[in-house]
């Protein structure tokens, strides 16, 4: 409460000192003060610069929110030479995160690929050379600085080139970094379903009113949370079906798909632990299963949309944020306890979230 009074007084006095409207005053406010902090959402924070850069400034918390924020997907892929692999993803998915926020605010881009590298290249340097970042997906697993558990070519990761210099590209991922031409080209080729991608902000000026375009977010992110995504059979891992599901694997100790005999080496147990840490807390998601962030984008658009149910919402999203949190913790922590145990107390936890949750979908939509 007292943090919040700070920032209706430092919004107060700079729409004093400034003209602007409170509104606009709070979002340059609360804009400000997200950027000053280590970023939570990798590639929310990469659209931020690249609205930033073009002229728009958004909050981190903004950002994720218009790309849909929270979501839920777990399955299990097999690959060779490995143990079974789970994947879930916390975050909205599985539409590209910088397009779809672009295009949510009606932000004017180009999205381009080349599979010849010395045309990608070429075009890469024309969009650098006129003063404009580009975003580029790339595999993160050919990037010098990151861990990857799962070293799969075909998993996109997104980052800023912002300029060129004799030793080669200044990048931005977690950070600033520099790359090597060849490792760069490396990594930009080995995403081979979207190979050198590259997307550049043509005009930063927002077409759609930022109020719009929340709650087309908000719409969004209700819709994939409750109901299909795909529109196919796939579906059911996604959402709240998707936790239900998996919940119901958790606790399965017959079938071969339940993770008790799916995961019973004990390196296949440690592992899927040690991969559920990372989903909900590291990979495809910010910390706490992406919902502490999504409650700040809430409590921002609540002033922006005069919606004062998603505050409420916000407070609903912070109480599963700790669940998730705890369900990583304990993921974390068992590798040498019981696996069924393990795998209840999970699914328990897993079912909380989806309840708080659940109680809180009619609290996302403003009144049209």
């Amino acid at each position: 409460m007292t943090d919040h009074k700070h920032l209706k007084r430092l919004v107060r006095e700079r729409s004093t000192r400034t003209g602007e409207s409170y509104t606009t005053a709070r979002r340059r406010v609360v804009a400000a003060r997200t950027a000053a902090r280590p970023p939570q959402h990798q590639p929310s924070d990469l659209v931020r610069r690249l609205l930033l850069a073009a002229g728009t400034g958004l909050s981190e918390p903004m950002v994720c929110g218009l790309g849909g924020g929270i979501g839920f997907m777990a399955a299990v892929f097999d690959y060779r030479g490995m143990p079974p692999i789970l994947t879930v993803v916390a975050q909205h998915h599985p539409a590209p995160w910088a397009p779809t926020v672009l295009a949510r605010l009606g932000v004017p881009f180009t999205e381009s690929r080349s599979t010849a590298p010395a045309a990608a290249l070429k075009a890469l340097r024309l969009s650098l050379a006129g003063g404009r970042p580009v975003y580029c997906t790339v595999t993160a697993s050919r990037l010098p600085w990151r861990t990857v558990t799962v070293p799969v070519d075909a998993d996109p990761h997104g980052i800023l080139v912002m300029d060129e210099h004799p030793d080669g590209f200044a990048v931005h991922d977690d950070g600033p970094r520099r790359l090597p031409v060849d490792a760069f080209m490396e990594a930009w080729s080995a995403h081979r379903k979207g190979r050198h991608h590259r997307l550049v902000v043509t005009d930063g000026t927002p077409t759609v009113p930022l109020s719009t375009a929340i709650r087309a977010a908000l719409a969004e992110t209700t819709a994939h949370l409750t109901g299909p995504v795909l529109g196919n059979a796939f579906d059911a891992n996604f959402g709240f079906a998707g936790m239900t599901r998996l919940a119901s694997q958790l606790r399965d100790t017959r079938t071969k798909a339940g993770f008790v005999r799916r995961f019973a080496e004990p390196s296949a147990f440690a592992f899927v632990l040690r991969r559920l840490h990372e989903c909900l807390e590291e990979q495809h998601t910010a910390p706490g299963a992406t919902r502490p962030l999504y409650a700040e984008f809430l409590d921002e658009a609540a002033a922006l949309t005069g919606h004062p149910h998603l505050t409420e919402a916000a407070s609903a999203f912070r109480s599963s944020a700790a669940v998730w949190s705890a369900m990583a913790t304990t993921a974390r922590q068992s590798s040498t306890a019981d696996p069924t145990t393990v795998f209840t107390t999970l699914a328990d936890l897993l079912d909380h979230a989806r309840t708080i949750e659940e109680a809180a979908i009619p609290l996302l939509q403003p009144p049209a």
